[in-house]
């Protein structure tokens, strides 16, 4: 018995037996996962779960991480922030010194893969040492790709369009490129600490540690402390709810060793909430699975107010624990939310403010918009999807002559 067929009860034998037969035909096939952090965001989280799942169904799945120093890193979150439509500088020297960076970990990565399946921007140019590789190049992008800063989309480009195949989370970021584009949305693991069922003694104590009163509303939204999760304005929504409702906000999250940003943007959330014991500002260290479930869990109302998402993990966590979610609507949000069915989608501050009070006042209505969002994670958006968009796509590079349907 593998790990695999732990997820039976969930989503069926159907499912887990079509995961083994896909397996069974990349039996010893090298999947090397190339990637810029081992700890923090959701790329590092969903690697950490589905390379061992793919080598349980027979594939020799590996992961490797690059290596950069802190000028790479503020370069990297320009080039992140950049994606995202966010207004950055950048000088020829950004370019060469990330190109640099690139060069120095081909010089010590050893490339092995029958597919090399590199993530997201930080190290894209490794392409530039494809004749070294008999491999397959699919590169992965995780982040919104929707209106990216042209100057940036063009260096880009130039590598992507090197790749075999590039693979998108949302269709509205696809873009007009030369190779085949394959859309493949993210997941959770419904077994994993941070998403399995949690009984009330194990959610309450978390809840008394941190000061948090669970006998009133809490509403909750957990990330990165980045400028692109809006925890400011999720604090100013919670202080227009305040002035006429009793409740309590958590901001809780970690940072990733390639966001140099994060401390920043931590003591500007600090800073504003200074002085209102009903803000809760949490900074959590990495693997605080457990804590981050149980407020999940105990929360009245989950929070994802992102100014730019790649597709917000955080709201199919929620969704999962049946819980109302309030959540922009960008990225890969609106593929996990139908408006006022499996949650809610906002655009403003006033709006997250106007259906956090709806909520409140509305029990039954947010109960039901949580079993509803619960339903649509099972049937969409759980590791067992996932892994099977992912087999098809490595049975694709590997037999680019047939037709695989993903």
């Amino acid at each position: 018995m593998t790990k695999l067929d732990a997820y039976r009860d969930i989503v069926g034998s159907d499912v887990i037996e079509e995961l083994y037969l896909l397996g069974e035909k990349l039996s010893g096939t090298v999947v090397q996962n190339i990637n810029s952090t081992s700890v923090g965001g959701g790329v590092a989280e969903i690697l950490s779960y589905m390379v061992p799942l793919l080598n349980d169904l027979g594939v020799n799945a590996r992961w490797d991480v690059i290596k950069g120093d802190e000028k790479f890193f503020l370069i990297t979150k320009k080039i992140h922030n950049a994606l995202h439509a966010v207004k950055e500088k950048f000088t020829d020297s950004d370019f060469h010194y990330f190109l640099q960076v690139n060069e120095q970990n081909l010089r010590e990565l050893d490339l092995y893969g029958d597919v090399i399946f590199v993530h997201d921007p930080q190290p894209i140019a490794l392409i530039a040492d494809r004749k070294g590789s008999e491999g397959k190049w699919a590169w992965r992008c995780h982040i919104d790709f929707s209106q990216p800063d042209r100057k940036v989309w063009l260096f880009l480009k130039e590598f992507i369009e090197r790749y075999d195949c590039a693979v998108f989370s949302a269709p509205s970021f696809a873009r007009a490129l030369a190779v085949r584009q394959v859309l493949i949305a993210p997941s959770i693991d419904p077994l994993h600490e941070k998403n399995r069922e949690l009984p009330p003694d194990v959610v309450e104590p978390v809840f008394s540690r941190y000061g948090i009163d669970l006998t009133r509303p809490v509403i909750t939204q957990i990330s990165r402390f980045d400028y692109l999760k809006d925890p400011l304005g999720v604090i100013k929504a919670f202080q227009l709810v305040k002035k006429s409702m009793d409740c309590q906000l958590v901001l809780a999250g970690g940072g990733a060793t390639d966001d140099p940003e994060g401390e920043e943007v931590l003591e500007k959330v600090k800073h504003e909430a200074f002085g209102d014991p009903d803000i809760h500002v949490l900074l959590l260290p990495p693997a605080s699975h457990l804590e981050i479930n149980a407020l999940q869990r105990g929360s009245s109302i989950v929070l994802q107010k992102s100014l730019r998402e790649g597709f917000g993990l955080t709201v199919a966590e929620a969704l999962w624990k049946a819980k109302p979610v309030i959540a922009s609507a960008v990225g890969g949000i609106p593929l996990q939310i139908r408006h006022q069915y499996s949650g809610i989608l906002s655009h403003t501050v006033e709006g997250t403010a106007y259906w956090i009070k709806r909520l409140l006042n509305d029990a039954e209505y947010a109960e039901s918009l949580g079993l509803r969002g619960r339903e649509h994670v099972r049937n969409h958006f759980l590791i067992t999807r996932h892994l099977r968009d992912y087999l098809m796509l490595f049975l694709s590079l590997s037999h680019p002559e047939d037709v695989v349907f993903l």
